[in-house]
């Protein structure tokens, strides 16, 4: 099996590394095949989808690719630029163009990738004067008829030296809203079995058809074809460009087998260390992280917040639903000194909200979003996965057809209209200047947003907080000026009976009213020696 942290690492570096300042030779662009077409639509895909499901799994060929690309360093891969005048519709006077990725190093797998002209498909010729070999030590004479495309990227007219869209490695793949500039978070097809006692599986889109827009159109409409051991796939998507970058995708799954953890528009995404979790704080930087929470807006219309967390052994956590109405990771936090990163540019990460459309039941209907947060020991790895996970499990023969929205950016489409937790801090508890007679963990939870602003200083503002383990102290929430709105403080005091997660619930209210969203925390409390330890 493919390491998930092998892909994403790769992916993230090449989209972000390669921008694609090719020579200024004039060169042809893409060449399509001069063969016949072939008659095509979405319907022949899912087609090709089922057909494939129900024959045995044929996995890519292990000499698809020459041995001397799969030898590439890091630098030489990085040099296997693609030259911007062989773009796919470079001069056709379109709003979008379409650069690729060379195989090579870690993406061993070619994709066939083919354009659709009049409901008529040709695919696109690979030619190795598509890209820069100079610094890599590839011979392109050798390369010719030999080897392929890894993936593609979408340029659109607003800004033909950035992309808006990566689609690199397994089913993976990434965009931005104009509003960032800036790669963060991914997302992909599907995904198997996630955090389970075995391997994870990764399906692989095999195909693309790129449906040539109209020219005064500011939509792309891809189609990708998707296979693996356990289920085959067709997807449709559209890319519509703008300050949040949306993707209507509708999806058709067709398993060849039971599969015990399927995941529905599964978000990956890096949390290493923030205000709330400082574990392994050890960087210069107060805070490194793509997201710093999972943002829930359950069917029955409530709004949760949880802030992720890099934990010392991995955690799955479940939050049951019937028909969500949303879900999505998301960077809240956009102050740069937060930061401190002129780099890589943290506060500049995209959001990505998934909003569920059609599915099996109508809607989505009963199931869990599942998050998934491994342990990591830098920023280097996407150690945080989210995903709709239905509650009957898909079996042989099935066809599993899901629609869904994507929304990346800083402005998502959907919030609650309650006040936001805009921040998270925890540290060793009981009170400042006096001896601790017990170990405890102190939280401090700022809401902003909503009626808070507007209330009177002195209004009978309450904390409610639950918790599963343990017991709460020094309850309090008060207005602070600072940002306009209200601190929620409290001690975790855990049991004696072992170090057990303790799963936390908070919102402020007044006279029995909620003024903000549902605040939930899992935190695990420390060993009884290390509390002891706490204590001297």
């Amino acid at each position: 099996m493919i390491d998930r942290r092998d892909i994403l690492k790769s992916a993230l570096v090449l989209a972000a590394g390669q921008l694609g300042f090719g020579s200024a030779r004039a060169l042809p662009a893409a060449t399509v095949g001069s063969g016949s077409a072939q008659p095509f639509d979405f319907a022949w895909v899912k087609g090709q989808a089922r057909w494939l499901a129900g024959n045995a799994y044929v996995p890519p060929a292990k000499d698809a690719v020459p041995a001397a690309l799969t030898r590439l360093g890091y630098d030489q891969y990085q040099s296997l630029r693609f030259r911007t005048d062989h773009s796919l519709w470079a001069d056709d006077g379109l709003a979008f163009r379409l650069q690729f990725f060379h195989v090579g190093r870690s993406f061993t797998e070619p994709v066939r990738l083919y354009e659709v002209i009049d409901g008529q498909a040709r695919e696109i010729v690979y030619d190795p004067a598509m890209f820069e070999f100079d610094k890599s030590g590839i011979d392109p004479a050798a390369m010719k008829d030999r080897t392929g495309f890894a993936g593609f990227r979408v340029q659109f007219v607003t800004n033909w030296k950035a992309d808006v869209a990566a689609f690199l490695g397994a089913s993976y793949f990434r965009a931005v809203g104009s509003d960032t500039r800036q790669y963060g978070l991914s997302t992909r097809a599907l995904a198997v079995d996630t955090a389970m006692d075995h391997p994870e599986e990764f399906p692989r889109f095999t195909a693309f058809w790129f449906e040539r827009p109209a020219k005064d159109s500011g939509i792309l409409t891809l189609f990708a074809l998707m296979d693996s051991p356990s289920v085959a796939g067709a997807l449709r998507i559209l890319i519509a460009p703008g300050g949040t970058l949306v993707m209507d995708i509708d999806s058709a799954f067709y398993p060849r087998k039971a599969i015990e953890r399927i995941g529905i528009s599964p978000l990956t995404s890096m949390f290493y260390y923030g205000e709330n979790d400082r574990r392994t704080a050890n960087d210069w930087r107060p805070e490194i992280h793509d997201s710093d929470g999972l943002s829930l807006w359950t069917g029955p219309g409530e709004w949760i917040w949880r802030p992720l967390v890099n934990p010392a052994v991995l955690k799955v956590n479940s939050y049951y639903d019937d028909n969500p109405r949303g879900f999505g990771l998301l960077q809240r936090d956009r102050n740069f000194d937060h930061y401190q990163d002129d780099g890589v540019y943290y506060d500049r990460r995209p959001s990505l909200w998934v909003e569920p459309k059609t599915g099996p039941a109508g809607g989505w209907g009963r199931g869990a979003v599942q998050l998934v947060e491994i342990p990591t020991v830098d920023e280097t790895f996407d150690n945080i996965v989210a995903f709709w996970n239905p509650a009957d499990k898909p079996k042989a023969g099935q066809e599993l057809l899901y629609g869904y929205r994507l929304y990346w950016g800083t402005q998502m489409p959907f919030f609650s209209p309650l006040g936001l937790t805009i921040a998270t801090r925890t540290g060793i508890g009981g009170t400042v200047g006096q001896k601790r007679r017990y170990y405890s963990w102190h939280f401090a939870v700022d809401f902003a947003g909503g009626e808070l602003g507007a209330l009177a200083k002195d209004a009978e503002v309450e904390a409610v907080i639950t918790a599963s383990r343990g017991s709460t102290e020094h309850v309090t929430a008060h207005y602070l000026e600072a940002f306009n709105g209200y601190r929620a403080l409290f001690d975790i005091r855990p049991p004696d009976d072992g170090a057990e997660p303790i799963d936390l619930r908070l919102y402020l209210r007044i006279h029995g009213r909620p003024l903000t969203e549902t605040w939930v925390y899992q935190w695990t409390p420390p060993s009884l020696k290390e509390r002891k330890l706490a204590l001297q």
